[in-house]
């Protein structure tokens, strides 16, 4: 799977309240949450964002409570991946059940900037800057999670499994 699309950057410890609000969890569907993904972080992030972007942060992106609205959200949005020098567990795991690409990538997030062309190759474990030419390499996702991946999240790869497709 590759991806590839604009970067939005944002710093460490972004926190499942700057990613939704609490005051929009009165619904899940991903349309809704998406019309307020990230603006406490930056007010104007869901008027900006388009399809496929990608948001770069640093430290313990997702920390916070244990909330899946965060990265429906973000799906919501349509975000086509998310690059952090690291994310909070729960988040993480979230993540990866609601198939919302990821990747642990320190130093491509700390030189990644808001702007930049980014190209992400899950398969080869590679992100590529193509506004600045470099590449960075990561650990890419064990098989049996990219099975989740490829299903469309945790529950279709258990629906599938279940049913022997």
């Amino acid at each position: 799977m590759k991806i590839q699309g604009k970067v939005w950057k944002f710093g460490d410890d972004i926190n499942t309240d700057e990613i939704i609000p609490a005051r929009y969890l009165i619904t899940t569907d991903p349309k809704e949450l998406a019309k307020h993904v990230m603006e406490d972080a930056d007010p104007e992030f869901p008027k900006k964002v388009k399809a496929g972007d990608i948001i770069v942060a640093g430290k313990n992106f997702g920390c916070g409570s244990s909330r899946e609205h965060a990265p429906l959200a973000l799906k919501g949005a349509e975000i086509g991946g998310i690059i952090a020098q690291s994310f909070a567990r729960i988040f993480y795991r979230n993540a990866i059940n609601l198939a919302l690409p990821i990747v642990e990538a320190p130093e491509a997030a700390k030189e990644i900037e808001e702007g930049d062309e980014v190209e992400i190759d899950f398969d080869a474990g590679k992100i590529i800057n193509k506004t600045k030419g470099k590449e960075y390499t990561f650990k890419p996702l064990p098989e049996d999670l990219k099975k989740v991946f490829e299903a469309g999240g945790l529950m279709e790869y258990a629906k599938d499994r279940l049913t022997g497709e």
